[in-house]
Formats: C-alpha cells, sequence, structure tokens
C-alpha cells in the first residue's frame, strides 16, 4: 500500500495579494513546506493541483455571487495560477490542472500537467502546451494514484470549504482512506464547522 499527500491549489490567486484571495492563505503554504521537510518520508507520493481556467464560462463573473460565480482567478499561463512561492515543490512528483473549460471544486477533475510544464514561472497568459485544448489522453487523478497502488490520501491546501472539501470527498468516493490536516488548510468562510461536519460525515477523517 502505498501513501500519497495531496496539495491542493496553493496558488498565488488563493493567496494575499491574489484576486480571490483566501486569508491565511500565504501562511498555509509556508505551512505546508515545513510539514513536507520534516514528514516527506512518510509519504510514497506527494502531488498538487491547480485551478487551470482557459475558459470556464459561468464560473467567472463580473457581479460573483461567491458561491457558484467568481471573479476571474487563476487563469491558465498567469502568475495568479502559479504556485504560491512559499510552497517548496522539492518533493512534488505531479501536478493536476482542473477547471480549464468548467467549473472544477474537486482534484479528481484534473489532469496531468505535461512533464515540461513549469510549476512556477514567468509564462505569459495562454502559453505553454496545457493552454490550449485538453489531451483526450491525458491522466486523472484517479488513474495516476491507481497506477501507483496508492490506497491511503493526505489532504491540504485551500479552500477547505471548497476544494479541499470536494477532493477529500471525491477520494472517499473513489475508495481511498482520506484525511484532512485542518491546520494545514485555509478555509473562506469564518465558521468552517459545517465543512467539517460535511467532510466526516462523508467518511473523511479530520484531523
Amino acid at each position: 500500500m502505498s501513501r500519497a499527500l495531496i496539495i491542493v491549489d496553493v496558488q498565488n490567486d488563493f493567496c494575499e495579494g491574489g484576486s480571490l484571495a483566501v486569508e491565511g492563505g500565504a501562511a498555509v503554504a509556508g505551512a505546508i513546506s515545513e510539514y513536507i521537510d520534516a514528514h516527506h518520508n512518510e509519504f510514497d507520493h506527494i502531488v498538487a493541483t491547480q485551478d487551470w481556467h482557459i475558459d470556464p464560462g459561468g464560473h467567472f463573473s463580473d457581479h460573483p455571487d461567491f458561491k457558484d460565480s467568481w471573479p476571474p482567478h487563476c487563469v491558465a499561463g498567469t502568475r495568479g495560477a502559479e504556485l504560491h512561492p512559499d510552497l517548496d515543490t522539492e518533493y512534488i512528483q505531479a501536478y493536476f490542472r482542473k477547471g480549464q473549460y468548467a467549473a472544477a471544486y474537486s482534484g479528481f477533475e484534473g489532469l496531468l500537467a505535461p512533464e515540461d510544464a513549469v510549476p512556477t514561472g514567468e509564462r505569459q497568459p495562454g502559453a505553454g502546451p496545457d493552454a490550449g485544448e485538453a489531451d483526450e489522453d491525458a491522466i486523472g487523478l484517479d488513474d495516476w494514484l491507481q497506477s501507483h497502488d496508492v490506497e491511503d490520501v493526505v489532504v491540504v491546501g485551500i479552500a477547505t470549504d471548497y476544494c479541499v472539501l470536494a477532493t477529500s470527498l471525491d477520494a472517499v468516493q473513489a475508495g481511498y482512506s482520506v484525511t484532512v490536516l485542518r491546520s494545514l488548510t485555509a478555509g473562506i468562510a469564518e465558521d468552517l464547522e459545517e465543512a467539517v461536519a460535511e467532510m466526516e460525515l462523508g467518511g473523511v477523517d479530520v484531523a
């Protein structure tokens, strides 16, 4: 049995100064790096997800309701879509990008980024081989985890009550044993007890 750490959407636009900033996002980026530095030997694999929007339709709005529609964020190839600089990428083996042409909260909707994709860099908007049409042969997160015999996943990242929630619940549905490290997440809502309760009800161990 293999164990994997899934780092969800620790991107510039979701941290302070970004277009859809979550309070505490930058601190979580740094805390995850410290955790990985101390615990990377406890994981067989470490992967990361990224919102990677090209034309997500109604997910973007000039008048967002902050539930189903949001201000533009994490546009493919922009600085806002890149991983936060306080997140150490040394041990990350693979990146899964989601939401190119529709809303996507769960990392299990993500597709494996090309090997030549740069996790942190200065690409121009729309640049790079992965900024065009999605590759029909691209590998999804579940397929990747299964191919590496992963049975146990630990989820951290942003936002607790959206993409961390969706990713962890989908992981349970896919048959994994799932733990969310709450101290290594940052949420949008002031009160995250509802999200925590939903995760626990769905079979997630919130530690």
